[in-house]
């Protein structure tokens, strides 16, 4: 409940619910978000999705976030639900039997393994074995053997037939094309109904909190608000709606291997994008191609990637953690930083292969260590013997990322060629920024024509390593020039997220001039208990 100084309840402009796709903890655009509107006044939820299945809940300043569980069962396409008797007559049904078979056979000779060395300890202790049970043994391993080989053949099978159906041959391009040719942008609900999934999780939560404001971050939330206004409206509920655009859609890379994935999210969002009263999104270039792209009114609102230094609670049990402390070096140690998502297109291979070329300087990676791809780098970092230069870190407190990246002498964006990457100033650009560290960069368009105005770093071409080793040692040898550049007036002020939260509280009172309603007797807080606090909130990975 909001309260003024005496403890009376004290009206808030209005109640804003904030949706995402995602669990919140690692995007900290949208903990930015919530917690700034809180300071504003206003009475913000942020609802997200539930990593565990089990909802959770906990404040975020005065924001209370709750994460939703959310069953996927439109997900799965109807191909993975049946098997293909005359292709692979022998491959196992998609049911998950394929893995327990194995699992059971790898537990079998696990087994066999110890019986055997039971039996060689007997041996050597002076017991003759039995041997019936020698014989016993051999005979299993045998058998072991041969059904594991079985169990390999049919889950082969089973995974051949699960990948040849990735909707990209020719009959998934007529499917597609028709339902386009008959639903027009209505088509994604034959093409990706695993969208409602989010509906049916989201939808009733909302229905329930009655917000006057939604606020729907990226394409996917898009849909999940816009129709929580329409049935608000027609309740008799001037729900707002703000549609808050992190890419540009049809520049992504489609986020699942197949032909309808991208079709169907741009036919959802080009169906609800007219209902939005009012868009932000990240960039400049953005606005304009969204404005081109949904023939908008007016060009989005920007608000900036920027961090929020001024969330640092400022407690002793908070302590920034120690970058170089945690890489184990020293601080004549040349130390390049990378913070943000890990994946194939950030281009951290480069900065990996790059570090023969680069004698005594180190590498810090500040990502989510449990991904695929980190596992995957981390054996190359293996296989070129420099386990000891490279460190990979978690994720640490959002307002912790600046202090804690300035410990390093370079930050590094090595981004691949990729529209959505031509077009915007990420965050991990700014947060470089305010820890005032010469920063190296892909010569992506935007990035690299800042970065050459304001004279804070080198450009490199994306994906040559000579290029970057050339760029690297040019900026190592002579880091204090490239600091300057944060000297000049008004740089540094204008990448704050206090200048950008006030640009996005501006949209909401623009929406929502009036008080709303009596004064707030049940904000967030009173409607839904804070259960125990689910983790804590991380720097921003987009």
């Amino acid at each position: 409940m909001t309260h003024d100084d005496a403890g009376r309840p004290r009206r808030t402009p209005g109640r804003i619910v904030m949706l995402v796709d995602n669990g919140v903890n690692g995007d900290s655009r949208v903990q930015k978000q919530a917690r700034s509107a809180a300071d504003a006044g206003w009475d913000v939820t942020l609802l997200g999705r539930s990593p565990t299945g089990a909802p959770q809940s906990w404040r975020l300043g005065a924001a209370l976030v709750r994460l939703l569980p959310m069953p996927e069962p439109l997900f799965r396409k109807r191909h993975q639900f049946r098997r293909a008797w005359l292709r692979w007559p022998l491959a196992y049904p998609p049911t998950g039997i394929a893995e327990h078979r194995a699992q059971q056979v790898a537990a079998w000779q696990a087994d066999l393994r110890v019986r055997g060395a039971l039996l060689d300890l007997d041996a050597r202790s002076g017991r003759r074995p039995r041997p019936m049970a020698q014989r016993w043994r051999r005979i299993q391993l045998v058998l072991a053997r041969l059904l594991g080989y079985w169990v390999w053949v049919r889950t082969k099978m089973h995974n051949r037939a699960q990948h040849a159906r990735r909707y990209r041959n020719p009959w998934d391009r007529a499917y597609t094309w028709f339902w386009q040719s008959v639903h027009g942008d209505g088509a994604w609900r034959r093409l990706e109904p695993g969208l409602w999934d989010y509906e049916l999780a989201y939808g009733p939560v909302l229905d329930e909190l009655a917000p006057d404001l939604i606020h729907a971050n990226d394409f996917r939330m898009l849909g999940v608000g816009a129709r929580a206004a329409i049935r608000g409206r027609a309740a008799g509920r001037p729900v707002k709606l703000v549609w808050d655009a992190h890419e540009f859609l049809p520049g992504i890379r489609p986020w699942q291997p197949n032909i309808r994935w991208l079709p169907a999210h741009r036919a959802h969002e080009r169906e609800y994008a007219p209902y939005a009263d009012a868009v932000v999104t990240v960039s400049d270039a953005l606005a304009e191609l969204l404005r081109a792209e949904h023939h908008l009114a007016e060009t989005p609102a920007v608000v900036l990637n920027a961090p929020a230094v001024e969330h640092d609670p400022g407690s002793p049990d908070q302590p920034v953690p120690d970058l170089r402390q945690l890489c184990g070096v020293g601080a004549d140690v040349p130390l390049l930083v990378y913070s943000g998502s890990a994946a194939e297109p950030r281009g951290l291979r480069t900065m990996v292969d790059a570090l023969p070329e680069l004698p005594g300087v180190h590498v810090a990676l500040v990502v989510n260590p449990a991904l695929r791809y980190v596992e995957k780098l981390v054996a190359h970092v293996g296989r070129l013997g420099l386990t000891d230069r490279v460190h990979v870190l978690p994720y640490v407190e959002h307002w912790q990322v600046v202090p804690f990246l300035a410990a390093a002498d370079v930050g590094v964006i090595p981004i691949h060629h990729w529209p959505n990457h031509e077009i915007a100033l990420i965050t991990k650009f700014f947060e470089y920024a305010h820890a005032r560290l010469p920063v190296v960069v892909s010569d992506v368009r935007t990035m690299a024509e800042t970065v050459r105005s304001t004279g804070q770093g080198e450009v490199f071409r994306a994906e040559d390593v000579a290029d970057y080793v050339r760029a690297v040692r040019t900026v190592l040898a002579d880091r204090e020039r490239y600091r300057a550049a944060y000297d000049r007036p008004g740089l540094l002020a204008g990448w704050t997220w206090a200048a950008q939260a006030e640009i996005l509280d501006a949209v909401y009172r623009r929406l929502l001039p009036d008080p709303a309603g009596p004064p707030d007797q049940t904000s967030g807080a009173d409607r839904v208990p804070v259960s125990a606090v689910a983790g804590s909130t991380r720097v921003g990975q987009r």
